[in-house]
């Protein structure tokens, strides 16, 4: 009878995982059903993030993605990149092609967890921002230049959707030296955004990595 029941529980418990991972879905479902893998959910690091915002949890899990799979998010996601941020230019040699010969190669890259104080000086920079309409990377503020914790870091302007603002920082569409590209895909173990209003451009996004 013990096994019996042993037998019916496994069974239960068995099924209910099952149904879990078939629940999943991922941000990306909608360029490949290659991305409802149940292993991605694995990227999803600051889904119980207090404080951080939806945008700014989903900029994490997009950008986990990307770094956990860049080839599949190079034949998935970059062949759409113009139709989902109108700021790429897929015509582009030095730009968007050579995105795609990087990602098209790379091994995958460990995912990024969230650090509160990475979010701390992202937050205060992106405030102060854009409330003076400022852009750049200097500090606006003698207490954000206390706050400042970083080894690299992405402002992006005028994006509201997080494909959208992960996608424009590896494009990294005129900017010679592809600087937010290799943060993005750089060596780090840590990051933290912060969305916030912008004065003159709608929104800005400041991405502090350690």
């Amino acid at each position: 009878m013990k096994l019996l029941f042993s037998l019916l529980f496994l069974a239960t418990f068995s099924i209910q995982a099952i149904a879990k991972e078939g629940n999943y879905t991922s941000p990306l479902s909608a360029y490949s059903a290659e991305w409802n893998d149940p292993k991605y959910q694995a990227c999803n690091t600051a889904e119980h993030t207090h404080y951080l915002s939806a945008i700014e949890k989903e900029i994490v899990y997009v950008l986990n993605l990307a770094r956990m799979n860049p080839q599949l998010f190079c034949k998935s996601v970059l062949p759409k990149a113009h139709d989902i941020s109108s700021f790429i230019d897929m015509t582009s040699e030095v730009y968007y092609k050579s995105l795609v010969a990087q990602m098209s190669k790379m091994e995958p890259l460990n995912i990024l967890v969230p650090d509160s104080l990475c979010y701390v000086s992202a937050m205060c920079h992106a405030s102060t921002s854009g409330r003076k309409g400022y852009v750049g990377h200097d500090r606006q503020s003698a207490d954000c230049r206390k706050k400042q914790h970083f080894f690299g870091e992405c402002c992006q302007y005028g994006i509201s959707d997080a494909l959208g603002i992960v996608l424009t920082l590896l494009v990294d569409q005129n900017v010679a030296n592809f600087g937010h590209r290799e943060i993005c895909l750089g060596k780090y173990t840590k990051m933290s955004p912060s969305y916030q209003p912008h004065k003159t451009y709608g929104s800005v996004t400041v991405m502090d990595f350690y």
